[in-house]
């Protein structure tokens, strides 16, 4: 797996890693500046050249990931049987500055219903390091020259349409993906929750509605689709910070990104202890 694939690898799986480069090079070295690979907890995808000089970069960037890391660092090796260091001598005769770039969990997030709220809240959300799932079941609100605002987007957007069973994209959403529940039709609603508390690799599941909604959706869940009661703390509802108030769409959505944005700042201090 060359290492552009493996980045990619990497961010599908919300897995840590550190980006290799041979930064500089004096001399000569197995391989040139620019040469790349990446490091994760348990892989190696590509190579900057083997031997010595790929040992010692992939050791400092084990370290780096086991103290979570999260600045580029610098790291300079002599190719000379002169300078020997911990795996053995490589005697290129050169020497190399290797760049260690670590590459963060990015967080995940899947929009259930893209109307005004979700189509606003998807706006803000483009603009932020993650990997945005957009779902609805009518195909209107996913038509590309709805969605050209999101054209600049910093996140990797992923668009679904699902006319019939929406509730399906919950089994392919990334490990620790935070869920948001807002479609147009209460039935849908409730089927996607009733997926979302089926599946034990989601992070947060958050449902917008008022709290008659609610107490009606507690009511089908436990006596109709079977679950505890206790199960049901998995759901937040309502969504969004109590102190942003307004029921705007824009403010709401305001309101939803900010609640995801600390939780999500969240992980990545946990991911660092």
């Amino acid at each position: 797996m060359q290492w552009m694939t493996a980045l990619a690898h990497l961010r599908h799986h919300r897995s840590p890693g550190v980006l290799v480069t041979l930064a500089q090079v004096r001399g000569h070295s197995p391989r040139p500046a620019g040469a790349k690979m990446v490091v994760g907890l348990d892989q190696v995808w590509d190579t900057i050249g083997g031997g010595n000089l790929e040992a010692v970069a992939i050791d400092a960037a084990r370290e780096m990931l086991r103290t979570g890391g999260t600045s580029p660092e610098l790291l300079h090796v002599s190719l000379s049987d002169k300078a020997p260091l911990q795996f053995g001598v490589q005697c290129c005769g050169g020497e190399v500055t290797v760049l260690l770039d670590p590459i963060g969990v990015s967080g995940a997030v899947a929009v259930f219903g893209v109307g005004h709220v979700g189509l606003e809240l998807a706006r803000i959300l483009a603009r932020h390091d993650v990997d945005l799932t957009l779902v609805d079941s009518r195909a209107e609100q996913l038509a590309e020259e709805r969605l050209a605002v999101l054209a600049d987007a910093l996140a990797q957007v992923h668009v679904r349409h699902e006319p019939l069973t929406p509730e399906r994209v919950i089994a392919d959403l990334p490990p620790g993906a935070h869920v948001l529940v807002m479609t147009h039709d209460h039935a849908e609603d409730l089927a996607i929750c009733d997926a979302a508390l089926r599946a034990d690799h989601l992070g947060s599941i958050g449902l917008i509605g008022s709290s008659a909604k609610w107490a009606r959706f507690s009511r089908a869940l436990t006596a109709e689709y079977g679950h505890e009661r206790s199960e049901l703390d998995r759901i937040t509802t309502p969504i969004g910070r109590a102190d942003i108030a307004g029921k705007e769409p824009a403010v709401i959505a305001l309101s939803v990104a900010a609640d995801l944005v600390v939780r999500m700042q969240g992980e990545v201090g946990a991911h660092q202890e």
